[in-house]
C-alpha cells in the first residue's frame, strides 16, 4: 500500500515506514502530523483518488529538524555596475510515515 501525498506544494509517493524530509512543518520533534493524500492505492491495486479520500489520512512522526545546503544567488547587469551577492537556506522536516 501507498499513498501520495501534497506538502510544500510538491508532491511525495509515500509507504509506511519510509522516512523522507520535505519543506518545514510546524512542530516539535516527536510530534504526529496528520497529511491529506492525493491518491491512495491498496495492496490488492485498487486506487482511491478524489472526493473517495475524504475522511482519510497519512500519519507521520517528526523525527528532525534541519536545513538545506546554501545556494548562492548572483545578479549582475551588464555594463551598469550593478552586482548583487546573497544566499539562501531552505527549512527542511524529516518525517517518518507511521501509518495510511
Amino acid at each position: 500500500m501507498y499513498a501520495v501525498i501534497a506538502s510544500g506544494g510538491k508532491q511525495y509517493r509515500v509507504e509506511p515506514g519510509q522516512e523522507l524530509t520535505v519543506d518545514k512543518l510546524a512542530g516539535e520533534v516527536g510530534d504526529t502530523v496528520s497529511l491529506a493524500p492525493v491518491l491512495v492505492v491498496d495492496d490488492d491495486g485498487g486506487v482511491v483518488a478524489g472526493g473517495d479520500l475524504a475522511g482519510r489520512s497519512v500519519d507521520a512522526q517528526i523525527t528532525g529538524h534541519s536545513r538545506g545546503e546554501k545556494i548562492r544567488v548572483f545578479n549582475y547587469k551588464n555594463k551598469s555596475r550593478q552586482r548583487k551577492r546573497r544566499g539562501h537556506r531552505q527549512d527542511h522536516t524529516t518525517i517518518r510515515i507511521e501509518g495510511i
